[in-house]
């Protein structure tokens, strides 16, 4: 009598699971329906009011037998499910979606691709002068580097600081990249700058204060340059992958993610280097990563060290400022490297197709960053208990 009775009561609480199941699936399909809306009208994702509201309401009308804090983490439980649908179909919704193209994207850039073999971006923070860009392109070139880097207008936190040579710098910039068979990578600020920059430039960047900026990202969809996008300064690698929709889906395809550090409470880099978005992104997104280390770190001395963690980590290339006189440049002196300190850089980075053609004795070749006078300068310094 009693297996009856159990099997009869078993029985029920079958058909309420698959009762259960099925209103789980409709509230899943309800959700993916909010989802649709929510993203049509730019309303995030999670609304904590909304959730405390709904688990209020939930609780005044629980009857028992569960106590009142069992039905909140059960309905907990449901909510935190809802939003990890809707995050998983968010990022499957993305053009930049590593669910969409299972393939890595290769950007072609003349007769240069960016996500195959690591590749090296290098030049002065800003264009100066001819001689500086004729010296500078003449050195890089020896050193197989056939990105050259240099910022026309550069914003700058002091409207007192320099702020570029405007387009006078451009043609600058271009006359050395052709003069020394190289590919120009230069920052475009402006919308209005767009067609002027996409002149001159092989490659047009959107530094970090303009990974918000829309209104040029859109325009950016509309160019046949390939754009490189940098990771804001408090930006999370979904924000910067919905920047990067913004150019894709304007009909730009060929966008390369950029790692440029982010700020944190540690004062002795310029930034934090988030090495970890580098698989993240990888992982996230089928566009190719690379990292700027001049602008992370603000510092020379442990640049090579973290270049290494970077290619390791998967990175699909490195940014460094390289200058002919670092002392005299018009901005951002600390960071920049000179020629002898970038062949250093170089071998100990080990990075194929550079180290090579490097011009430093066989003593230099493998040395650890600590053996670099920079390093050593800055353990001083840091013993001391002095800023670097």
């Amino acid at each position: 009598m009693r297996s009856a009775q159990l099997a009869t009561l078993r029985a029920e609480i079958e058909e309420v699971n698959f009762a259960l199941l099925e209103l789980l699936s409709r509230r899943g399909r309800l959700v993916m329906d909010i989802h649709r809306v929510k993203s049509r009208e730019g309303i995030p994702i999670h609304l904590p009011d909304r959730e405390q509201q709904m688990l209020a309401d939930l609780v005044k009308r629980n009857r028992g037998p569960f106590s009142d804090e069992t039905v909140r983490e059960l309905f907990k439980q449901i909510l935190r499910a809802s939003v990890d649908l809707m995050e998983t179909r968010r990022e499957r919704d993305l053009q930049v979606s590593r669910a969409r193209r299972p393939a890595d994207l290769h950007v072609a850039v003349g007769d240069r691709v960016v996500g195959r073999a690591p590749v090296v971006i290098a030049g002065p923070c800003a264009v100066e002068s001819e001689e500086q860009m004729d010296e500078t392109g003449r050195f890089l070139s020896s050193r197989g580097v056939r990105f050259l880097r240099g910022g026309a207008f550069k914003p700058r936190s002091s409207p007192y600081s320099f702020q570029g040579l405007g387009a006078a710098g451009l043609k600058l910039l271009r006359a050395t990249a052709d003069r020394y068979g190289m590919l120009v990578v230069t920052e475009v600020m402006d919308p209005r700058d767009v067609e002027l920059c996409a002149g001159q430039a092989d490659v047009l960047q959107v530094g970090s204060r303009n990974m918000y900026n829309y209104d040029l990202l859109r325009e950016l969809g509309h160019v046949a340059r390939p754009v490189l996008l940098k990771r804001g300064l408090s930006a999370t690698l979904d924000e910067l992958l919905w920047s990067a929709e913004y150019v894709v889906s304007g009909g730009n395809e060929s966008v390369i993610l950029c790692e440029r550090g982010i700020r944190t409470y540690e004062r002795e880099t310029r930034n934090t280097l988030d090495l970890s978005a580098v698989p993240l992104l990888r992982a996230k997104s089928f566009l190719p990563v690379i990292v700027d280390l001049s602008h992370a770190l603000g510092r020379r001395d442990i640049l090579a060290p973290m270049g290494r963690a970077a290619l390791a980590a998967g990175a699909n290339g490195l940014m460094v400022e390289v200058h002919p006189s670092p002392a005299l440049a018009r901005s951002d002196s600390q960071q920049q490297l000179d020629f002898e300190g970038f062949d250093r850089f170089l071998h100990e980075t080990e990075l194929t197709g550079y180290a090579e053609h490097a011009g430093v004795t066989t003593s230099t070749w493998g040395a650890k960053a600590s053996d670099s006078p920079d390093w050593q300068v800055a353990t001083r310094q840091c013993e001391a208990g002095s800023p670097t």
